[in-house]
């Protein structure tokens, strides 16, 4: 079984669930994804697409072929698109708060984010360049994301054009036995996606743990350890 974990995470966050996996008889193989964990940056912003082959490198250095997949959040949109573009190489597959489905943002943040880019834009044209940086800046600390300003500026070009991207298509197309794992509590990706995606997958259940967030997985390891072993040994959801 291939786990993958989620943006800002790293295998550290999939030993609990991988111990009980493991005490099934599962095989599990973990990594940390280049700018998490131990693994180093990539030399450039990666797209979901540049993981993807990134974990098939990573199976074909162990041998397998075909294999069952775990993904949290950021491992689940890699998930969606591996199932989609290589089918021969999943067989079942479990998500947990998944990521994936693109959100529009309101129409505060569209104005907001236009009147800045506008000013910027004459900044620089007047020549101050640092004035228009600082703008820039200012604007990401006070109305960026926690993931965007702590990151690095290759990893935050890693997650513009990670969350820029809608793999609502690519689930449509995910056609193996999945299990979707979802808390109510779930702040990052709300319950409301996990619903979305499991109309959009072929194939999927979805499973609310009560009171989890956006870790469900880890809210309730032993739960999810027994559900992902009678999807994956069974021949249907």
């Amino acid at each position: 079984m291939l786990m993958v974990h989620g943006w800002g995470a790293s295998i550290e966050s999939l030993y609990p669930l991988a111990a009980r996996l493991s005490r099934l008889g599962y095989r599990c193989l973990m990594l940390d994804l280049p700018g998490f964990g131990e693994s180093a940056e990539p030399a450039q912003a990666w797209n979901v697409r540049a993981y993807v082959e990134f974990c098939l490198a990573f199976l074909d250095a162990h041998n397998l072929q075909c294999a069952h997949y775990f993904g949290h959040s950021l491992g689940g949109r890699i998930g969606l698109m591996l199932a989609a573009e290589h089918p021969e190489r999943i067989n079942k597959m479990t998500l947990s708060n998944s990521a994936g489905i693109k959100l529009e943002p309101g129409i505060g943040r569209r104005l907001r984010l236009g009147m800045v880019r506008r000013a910027r834009k004459s900044l620089q044209r007047i020549g101050a360049k640092s004035t228009a940086e600082s703008l820039r800046r200012l604007y990401n600390q006070h109305f960026g994301s926690a993931d965007f300003v702590q990151a690095s500026p290759i990893m935050r070009g890693t997650l513009v054009k990670i969350v820029e991207q809608d793999l609502l298509e690519y689930a449509r197309r995910a056609a193996h036995p999945t299990v979707l794992i979802w808390g109510d509590a779930d702040q990052e990706t709300p319950l409301w996606m996990g619903r979305k995606l499991e109309n959009a997958l072929p194939d999927a259940a979805l499973i609310v743990h009560p009171g989890a967030g956006h870790y469900a997985y880890l809210d309730f390891p032993e739960r999810t350890a027994s559900i992902m072993d009678a999807l994956f040994r069974s021949d249907k959801i």
